[in-house]
């Protein structure tokens, strides 16, 4: 049971990782598979160790248990300050987030356990056919940047990620107004009928998902939302085998912030929806007061796509359980402008038309 720990494989001693299409731990030279299962049992027997007075109920993650960090190290990046969480079998050449090849290795310390794992479901074949399909039937894309477009880097990342549970406990006011016109022959009315109208109640979030990471854009992991979190299992050092995971660098009580402004304005949203049937509406007040807060450490699987082209680097990313890709494209300048003019004059020519109609 120890050389499982190890990563290796109990029949031809080669290091394994994690299969995302096989769902088990596999050997890459001989075939070997082995279920996740078998690992568990050393896993919960680690559990059993933790310090007295730990409550997981109250923090989020806990410390490492003793022997679990054994052939894990941590890679930093000189150029952009990125760490990354690997196996010591594993060969980091390059950075994932600036590409950078200089990366030193020093000694996994201090960061907490995550207490899920989202496994991958897709693998670097799937995430290049993402790619393609994401340029395909861009009009503004230069076509050269398609023809010529080589990858350089493909690399699958366990991006951490605080997952809050809260309920939004919320007191809304408003002003409703609405309006009636008529006629007796004689004059022209207008009514305009004034209403308070109030709203309040709860509602509940689940695992709101902000990444802990700084090198992540916000932006771009938002975009490639949801994740299923019926599928995150606890976590076993098992699945990083294979993949990289980078290590967070903003705190839960940082990512309060940001969780904060995503239920504050879905709360707000939902119950503004409800106010229907009026001519105006003006908002007199809103309290909304987050409570029963819960916070939980989660590894969550993205594969990271690096490309460059005349001098500038493009970022592509996709979410590796759903297969959601996102990423921003060079716009052909020639092109857009040809596309503008070509708006511009049709817009004009309707416009002409229009204003012959009523001379």
């Amino acid at each position: 049971m120890g050389s499982l720990m190890e990563f290796k494989c109990p029949n031809c001693d080669a290091s394994i990782h994690f299969d995302s299409g096989a769902q088990k731990m596999k050997c890459p030279y001989c075939g070997t598979e082995l279920e996740i299962s078998a690992l568990k049992a050393y896993d919960d027997v680690l559990r059993k160790e933790k310090p007295a007075g730990e409550n997981w109920e109250k923090e989020a993650g806990s410390d490492w248990q003793p022997g679990e960090k054994e052939g894990m190290v941590i890679y930093s990046c000189k150029s952009c300050g990125g760490e990354i969480l690997v196996d010591k079998n594993t060969a980091a050449t390059s950075c994932p987030f600036c590409g950078n090849t200089v990366i030193m290795p020093k000694e996994l310390a201090g960061d907490l356990r995550p207490d899920w794992v989202v496994p991958f479901k897709y693998d670097k074949n799937s995430a290049k056919e993402a790619l393609r399909r994401h340029m395909a039937g861009k009009k503004l894309l230069p076509k050269v940047f398609k023809d010529e477009n080589h990858i350089d880097e493909i690399k699958g990342l366990y991006v951490p990620f605080w997952l809050y549970d809260c309920t939004a406990d919320a007191h809304m006011r408003y002003q409703g107004a609405t309006y009636r016109s008529w006629s007796d022959g004689s004059y022209n009315y207008r009514e305009r009928q004034v209403y308070a109208i109030t709203r309040e109640g709860t509602l509940d979030f689940h695992n709101v998902p902000v990444d802990g990471s700084s090198n992540m854009p916000d932006e771009l992991m938002e975009s490639i939302e949801p994740y299923d979190f019926k599928e995150a299992v606890d976590f076993q050092a098992a699945y990083l085998a294979g993949y990289l995971a980078s290590r967070y660098d903003e705190d839960a009580e940082t990512g309060k912030a940001k969780v904060n402004k995503r239920i504050q304005a879905s709360t707000t949203a939902s119950f503004d929806a409800t106010v229907r049937g009026f001519s105006e509406v003006t908002v007199q007040n809103r309290t909304i007061n987050l409570i029963h807060g819960k916070v939980r450490y989660a590894l969550l699987p993205v594969w990271m796509l690096n490309t460059t082209w005349r001098g500038a680097r493009y970022t592509f990313v996709m979410n590796g359980q759903s297969g959601k890709f996102a990423g921003d494209l060079p716009v052909d300048q020639g092109a857009y402008w040809r596309w503008f003019g070509m708006l511009f004059g049709i817009v004009a020519v309707v416009a002409f038309i229009a204003a012959k109609m009523f001379l």
